[in-house]
């Protein structure tokens, strides 16, 4: 039993089935609290009556702020604060850019970035206020885009660099924040995809080498655990996935945020000043024509 997640309380969303139920089982094995958050009620009930005292299952819809405000105040109300959170919560859509359902890309969008913001906006009070830790899940589909996936590629990129950001703003409050990249996992989204779409399977079945094998859902508790643990920036799953994100850091973004961190402290809290006494949180012109 990690002595680093013994009585923490645990935010997750997504918690209802695969990854993010899987971790819960695994949190309260270490002695830790869960509040789980979905919007499948019957499977949600289900773990949160299975793990006992030390669950909380809060029904509740990611890209709606209210709602994750109020699954974080049942949980505080329940066990006292909240300690770390797995913004675990995505969906995918079917299609490519000309032939995807434009309401089914924004769902994704709301899902998996603004569920995100939302969940970390909801939380982040008490997890300031206890210097906890953030695991926002990103993806492998934020370094290498796969065609026919364009809502759900463009949206985990956009976690990753939320994450980052959320990094830089949060580091003098002690903090932590890490994103996690995975390839495949066994999961209900995957699972699906491959029910519905015979042309997904091919996709995988001709990428090169572990590209297209499906990793099991265990192998992603394992590292998700370890991960909220042990406060890490980077949680790669399979482990040849940070062989890439290494390379892709180290040429690409590594070296400016590294640079920007060091640059960050008092920064945020200037900026917003200025945004309160500005009295708006976007231009001029950008209010006028959004009619706000």
């Amino acid at each position: 039993m990690s002595s680093n997640l013994r009585g923490k309380v645990v935010f997750v969303t997504g918690g209802a089935r695969g990854i993010g139920a899987a971790t819960a089982r695994a949190l309260v094995r270490e002695g830790a609290s869960v509040i789980l958050v979905d919007l499948d009620e019957e499977p949600l009930r289900a773990v949160a009556n299975e793990l006992g005292d030390n669950a909380l299952g809060v029904v509740a819809d990611v890209s709606d702020l209210d709602a994750m405000t109020k699954a974080a105040s049942s949980g505080i109300e329940r066990f006292g604060g909240i300690d770390l959170v797995l913004a675990n919560a995505g969906i995918a859509s079917y299609g490519s850019v000309a032939q995807v359902d434009p309401q089914m890309f924004k769902r994704v969008i709301d899902v998996n970035i603004l569920g995100a913001f939302h969940t970390v906006r909801a939380t982040l009070p008490s997890v300031t206020e206890r210097k906890g830790y953030y695991l926002i899940v990103s993806s492998l589909a934020a370094f290498a885009a796969a065609p026919g996936m364009a809502s759900y590629d463009a949206s985990k990129a956009g976690v990753e660099h939320f994450a980052n950001a959320l990094r830089g703003e949060m580091a003098e409050h002690g903090v932590g924040v890490g994103s996690a990249h995975m390839s495949w996992i066994d999961t209900p989204l995957v699972q699906d995809a491959k029910s519905d779409l015979p042309s997904f399977q091919e996709m995988l079945a001709k990428l090169p080498g572990p590209l297209g094998k499906t990793a099991p859902v265990q192998d992603c508790v394992d590292a998700f655990v370890a991960g909220l643990a042990e406060r890490k920036r980077r949680v790669y799953v399979p482990r040849w996935v940070g062989v890439i994100g290494w390379l892709r850091m180290l040429l690409t973004t590594g070296p400016l945020e590294r640079s920007t961190l060091k640059r960050s402290p008092g920064v945020v809290d200037q900026m917003d000043a200025e945004v309160v006494q500005l009295g708006r949180y976007t231009s001029a012109r950008n209010e006028r024509m959004s009619g706000h």
